[in-house]
């Protein structure tokens, strides 16, 4: 199945600027964003072709590559998988970024450095609902790869600069004729990077770096929802022999909560009721996602599954001042284990004449049935 043109994905036109482009994909992410279109599979698929479009859109590079060959220049390897590591580009879009870039200046020495760029790592954290509300400044262990302290990343016994390969000359790639055609290959000596080390470091065996686990100090904003990503540049997997490390992708979920419910911005509570101050009224206070308590006046003759809304007392919402609202779920509670004079009260208010203006839910459940079984026998 084709896809759709990336510009009319985000709406906007080919020449439209960063700017426009990043106002324009937040409008969409919005509006299509999972939270809030809860088992909508064809809001979800158009808040992936929204994502797909402005990871593409929004780097210069893959943005002159889409605009020449359009999807066909990431058909190998894919946009969609995002970073440099795994799940990033394959040879397909190295080959046609080659075939555009490799002959002005500059270009062979990009294609060695990105051989050797370190790998986007992702780190999955779970945060409390308390947290993402109120934000949280927190440390992470990460195993990862570090530049090796030995050679200072080099690679190179004694941190000695290597030197340029003779087989290519220090351009990563060697030419061969056949026939009418030149073929141009990764060189093989010293595996596209233009340099050889003639005496490896010991403690990283040439390559540069070590396995190890960092310490990373990460900020959570007020307002994550589940799914937020951060995005820590350069603390990703360190590139082999001092070349740019890549970056790490947090992201983030949110754990349940024992007394609220989230939806958006907004916070549910499901709050018992004593069945006295439901039918005679008075009020309750119940607690909030910030840690404090809310006073709520019921009115008399509050039944169950009565809301009661109190605004400005939900989540916080990312990167703004504003607040969702919260919202209370009456539930009224039949009283359990009674004393003798409670059951008395009880028996002698329900042999009180109850009519329709004091129970007017089961005395119109009742006069239903009565109308449709005419000859219905008590």
């Amino acid at each position: 199945m084709s896809k759709n043109d990336f510009y009319e994905t985000l709406g906007v036109e080919r020449g439209a600027g960063d700017d426009e482009l990043k106002k324009a994909y937040r409008k969409l992410a919005m509006q299509y964003h999972p939270d809030r279109n809860p088992n909508d599979k064809k809001a979800e698929q158009s808040f992936k072709d929204v994502n797909e479009a402005y990871e593409i859109l929004k780097d210069g590079e893959k943005r002159a590559a889409y605009d020449r060959f359009g999807h066909a220049a990431f058909e190998q390897g894919g946009a969609g998988g995002g970073g440099r590591g795994g799940a990033g580009f394959g040879g397909g879009f190295a080959d046609i970024f080659d075939e555009m870039f490799g002959d002005f200046a500059g270009g062979g020495r990009r294609g060695r450095a990105a051989a050797g760029n370190g790998s986007d790592l992702r780190f999955n954290m779970e945060v409390s609902l308390e947290d993402a509300f109120k934000g949280k400044q927190t440390e992470i262990r990460v195993p990862t790869s570090a530049a090796c302290t030995d050679c200072q990343g080099t690679g190179s016994e004694g941190a000695v600069s290597p030197a340029t390969c003779s087989s290519c000359s220090g351009h990563g790639r060697v030419r061969a004729q056949q026939g009418f055609f030149t073929v141009e290959r990764t060189c093989s000596t010293c595996q596209g990077t233009g340099e050889v080390i003639k005496d490896p470091c010991r403690i990283c065996a040439g390559a540069g770096r070590v396995q190890k686990e960092k310490t990373l100090s990460v900020n959570i904003p007020a307002g994550v929802e589940e799914g937020t990503r951060i995005r820590l540049s350069g603390e990703g997997e360190a590139g082999l022999r001092g070349a740019p490390a890549g970056d790490l992708y947090i992201f983030l979920s949110i754990a349940g909560h024992r007394l609220f419910q989230r939806d958006g911005a907004d916070i549910h509570c499901r709050v018992p009721i004593p069945m006295t101050k439901a039918a005679l009224g008075g009020t309750i206070e119940v607690p909030t996602v910030e840690g404090k308590m809310a006073r709520v006046t019921l009115p008399a003759g509050t039944p169950t599954g009565h809301q009661f809304r109190l605004r400005d007392k939900g989540m916080t919402i990312l990167r703004s001042k504003a607040r969702g609202d919260m919202f209370i779920q009456a539930f009224v509670e039949t009283p359990v284990n009674l004393t003798k004079r409670q059951k008395e009260l009880l028996k002698e208010f329900d042999g009180e004449s109850l009519d329709d203006t004091t129970s007017p839910q089961s005395h119109g459940f009742f006069s239903k049935v009565k109308d449709i079984w005419e000859d219905l026998k008590e």
